[in-house]
C-alpha cells in the first residue's frame, strides 16, 4: 500500500472526504469507502493505492500478444497484471482480476527490473486488468525498468486523466489502448466510462510513444460501416500510421452475442484500409490481416503465423527495400 497521488481533500461536516484525480470518474470517496476501481480507499482523509506493488499475474508472452505488432516484433516480454479497473464491461474477459478476489503477491518495485532480467524479457508489460489505476506502482517500477534499460509497455483503456497521464508518458515506450466504441453512449451502457476521454489519450499518448489500437467488433453493437468510417478517420487525423487491430468478439461474461462473422471481419479491415496504413485482424485465423507491409513499395516487412514471427524487410525502423521510415521501434 501507498498513498495516491493525484487526489484532494474535500471539506464537508468534518467528515474527510477525498476526490481522487487519477482517471475522469473522479470519484469522492468518504472514509473508510473505496472508488470505482476497487483500489483506492479513503482512510481517515488519505487516499491509500491499496494495489501497490500486487501482482496478480505473471507470465512470458510474444509482445504481439499484446497485440503490439509495431514494437520489437518477434520478442518476448513479462507480462505483469494487478487487480482492479475503472470500467466495468459487459464484455469483459478478465473479469477475476477486475473483481479483485484472487491470490496476490507483493512485489516491490526495485525487483521488476530483476523478474525481467531473470526471464531475457525486453522489458514489462503492464496488462490483463487495468494497467492505470496501478498508477503509483507503474511509475516507481518504470523508472527502475528504464534505469535498468529495459521498455515499459502499457495494455489499457485509456481512461486516465491529462495531467496525470503526461507524468507517466516519459517512461512508457509503447501502448495498445482499446478503442471500444465511437459512441460515448457505448461507454456509458457497456462500459460505464466514456469516450472522449480516450480519444485523448490516444492522441497525446502518439505525440510521446508507440500507440497501437485495439478494436472489438461486437455484432449488431458497434460494426456497422459508419463505425467503420468514424473509427479509421479519427485515427487517421492523428497519425494515419497507428497500427489498428480489429479484434474478433466471442462471448464472454453477460455479453452473450454470437461470434462476430468472418465476413464482417474482412469488410471491416476493408473499410478501415482506405483511411489507415496498418490494419490487422485479430482473434481469427486468416490468409489476411496479419502481416506487415510497406505503405510505399509494398514490400513485406513482417510475415506473421499465430505468433510465429519472421522479419523481412523490416530494418529497424526502415523499409529496406525502399528506404522509407516507418511506424516501427525494433
Amino acid at each position: 500500500m501507498k498513498e495516491a497521488l493525484f487526489y484532494k481533500n474535500i471539506e464537508s461536516n468534518n467528515d474527510l472526504k477525498v476526490k481522487c484525480l487519477l482517471c475522469p470518474h473522479e470519484c469522492t470517496i468518504t472514509d473508510g469507502k473505496l472508488g470505482i476501481c476497487g483500489v483506492r480507499e479513503n482512510r481517515s482523509g488519505k487516499l491509500i493505492a491499496l494495489n501497490y506493488g500486487r501482482v496478480a499475474s505473471m507470465q512470458m508472452d510474444p509482445i504481439e500478444k499484446k497485440p503490439l505488432y509495431h514494437f520489437h516484433p518477434g520478442s518476448q516480454i513479462l507480462s505483469l497484471g494487478g487487480v482492479g479497473c475503472n470500467f466495468a464491461c459487459a464484455f469483459c474477459q478478465n473479469w477475476s482480476l477486475v473483481s479483485s478476489d484472487i491470490p496476490y503477491s507483493e512485489t516491490p518495485p526495485e525487483d521488476v527490473p530483476q523478474l525481467a532480467k531473470k526471464h531475457n524479457s525486453i522489458g514489462i508489460a503492464y496488462t490483463y486488468n487495468e494497467p492505470l489505476i496501478w498508477y503509483e506502482f507503474l511509475l516507481d517500477s518504470g523508472a527502475k525498468n528504464k534505469d535498468a534499460g529495459l521498455y515499459n509497455v502499457l495494455v489499457t483503456n485509456g481512461f486516465i486523466n491529462q495531467k496525470p497521464l503526461k507524468k507517466l508518458l516519459p517512461i512508457i515506450d509503447a501502448m495498445n489502448i482499446d478503442l471500444k466504441s465511437m459512441h460515448d453512449s457505448f461507454y456509458k451502457e457497456h462500459c460505464k466510462g466514456r469516450l472522449n476521454p480516450v480519444k485523448e489519450t490516444i492522441g497525446l499518448a502518439n505525440e510521446n510513444s508507440l500507440v497501437e489500437v485495439t478494436y472489438l467488433i461486437i455484432p449488431g453493437v458497434n460494426d456497422s460501416d459508419e463505425d467503420i468510417i468514424a473509427l479509421s478517420k479519427f485515427l487517421k487525423d492523428i497519425n494515419p500510421d497507428i497500427p489498428l487491430h480489429l479484434s474478433r468478439y466471442f462471448p464472454h461474461r453477460s455479453f452473450n452475442a454470437p461470434p462476430t462473422p468472418p465476413e464482417t471481419m474482412s469488410k471491416a479491415h476493408n473499410i478501415a484500409r482506405e483511411s489507415l496504413n496498418y490494419v490487422y485482424i485479430g482473434n481469427l485465423m486468416t490468409d489476411f490481416g496479419s502481416n506487415s507491409y510497406c505503405p510505399s513499395c509494398n514490400a513485406l516487412l513482417v510475415e506473421r503465423t499465430g505468433y510465429r514471427t519472421t522479419i523481412h524487410d523490416l530494418l529497424k525502423d526502415k523499409c529496406s527495400k525502399c528506404q522509407t521510415k516507418l511506424n516501427f521501434i525494433g
